[in-house]
């Protein structure tokens, strides 16, 4: 733990210049309490730091939270073993692609199986409760539920220490959750600029407790973290199916199972005062919590148990963390790199993936070595398959 400066403390070991000069700007928000907490896998992102945690007192900061609302992970151990596995994996890694959606603009044909439809009518519901039509941001919602995404989104299979099966995936709010943020950090800006307030970036603009706006962004902001989670589920139960059937199962056992956020906000007590803490990039760690740390597409990932680590406001880091801009990684590295690098991991070898090559990313292990004090390791996970959207 490094003290950047009074309101700005830090648990990487790893930290860029601009990273940390744009999270002591966030830091220097007056209604910032206690201070900002930097993750070890923190870097540079829009307004304020991925890998950030920031406590703020009557008020909110709509970029802070970052626009994929919700984003996190999942993952089921089964009661399958690797000796359980038939050798062809490409074949089920085919059979994901076919039953996800994976790529930026790839949505659902269908949305009627009863599981799919469940979910849409809670979340109809929901949205109705909290006073809006998701239709007025995304027409389409609907056939968004149980799609991944790109980028850093994944749907892995992997095996523990033990060699058991791990189903794990990774995703978020998809489009409706971003045009959901971009709104109301628009309106943010809009009312600072009206309130002559300064900002040192206007993607640190905020809402202010107690108004219409503020209490607009919390209600659709708790909606799409609820869409982010029903969108893991429901990939989850997606994922599930493709591997019974390549398994020769009817179905697979649930032995245990983790759905956390990382990019949220909730309302916490911190050294005695009610906060609302948005974690951008991190997940909460609160003394027996579970969560999820992956690391990149060719290392391993983490279940983790929370310490409850005051100083770290309870929480911990949600990744590896870049260290390669997408541009930079792409002009660096080559498809033969990233060959090396995956091994023997099955993944559809594509020079899309590049960006996405583990040597762009914070070594895992420094970044788990960092975050002692913060989580203990309770099962480290190897890839098996990798399925990503390009």
């Amino acid at each position: 733990m490094e003290h950047l400066t009074p309101r700005l403390v830090s648990w990487a070991s790893i930290l860029g210049e601009q990273t940390r000069e744009q999270a002591a700007r966030t830091a220097r928000m007056p209604f910032v309490h206690p201070h900002v907490a930097l993750m070890p896998d923190a870097h540079l992102g829009k307004g304020a730091t991925v890998g950030s945690v920031i406590p703020t007192d009557g008020a909110l900061i709509p970029a802070a939270v970052g626009v994929d609302i919700g984003c996190g992970m999942m993952a089921v151990r089964t009661a399958l073993a690797a000796s359980d596995l038939p050798s062809d994996r490409a074949r089920v890694r085919e059979a994901i692609e076919a039953a996800v959606p994976v790529s930026a603009g790839g949505y659902n044909q269908d949305v009627s199986q009863q599981h799919t439809r469940d979910r849409l009518d809670d979340l109809a519901a929901a949205a109705e409760k909290a006073g809006f039509d998701p239709r007025g941001y995304v027409g389409n919602w609907e056939l968004q539920l149980g799609t991944l995404g790109s980028g850093n989104h994944f749907i892995e299979l992997s095996l523990d220490e033990q060699d058991r099966v791990w189903l794990f995936l990774h995703s978020g709010s998809r489009g409706v959750g971003n045009k959901i943020a971009q709104h109301h950090i628009k309106v943010a800006q809009q009312l600072c600029r009206q309130w002559w307030i300064e900002l040192e970036d206007p993607d640190l603009a905020y809402l202010v407790q107690g108004t219409d706006e503020f209490w607009t962004y919390v209600r659709e902001l708790r909606w799409a973290q609820e869409f982010a989670r029903q969108n893991r589920a429901e990939m989850m139960d997606r994922v599930e199916a493709c591997v019974a059937e390549w398994v020769g199962a009817g179905e697979l056992e649930r032995l245990d199972e983790i759905n956390c956020h990382h990019n949220y906000t909730s309302q916490e007590t911190h050294y005695g005062r009610k906060v609302w803490v948005s974690r951008k990039g991190a997940i909460a760690a609160d003394v027996g919590r579970r969560g999820l740390i992956p690391g990149s597409m060719g290392t391993a990932s983490y279940v983790v148990t929370g310490k409850g680590f005051a100083p770290s406001l309870s929480s911990a880091p949600h990744g590896a963390g870049r260290e390669y801009s997408r541009s930079r990684a792409r002009k660096t590295f080559t498809v033969d790199d990233l060959r090396t690098a995956m091994g023997d991991i099955e993944y559809r070898d594509s020079a899309a993936f590049v960006d996405e090559i583990p040597a762009a990313y914070k070594p895992i292990d420094q970044v788990m070595a960092d975050a002692e004090r913060l989580v203990e390791v309770e099962h480290t996970l190897r890839q098996l398959v990798n399925v990503k959207g390009d």
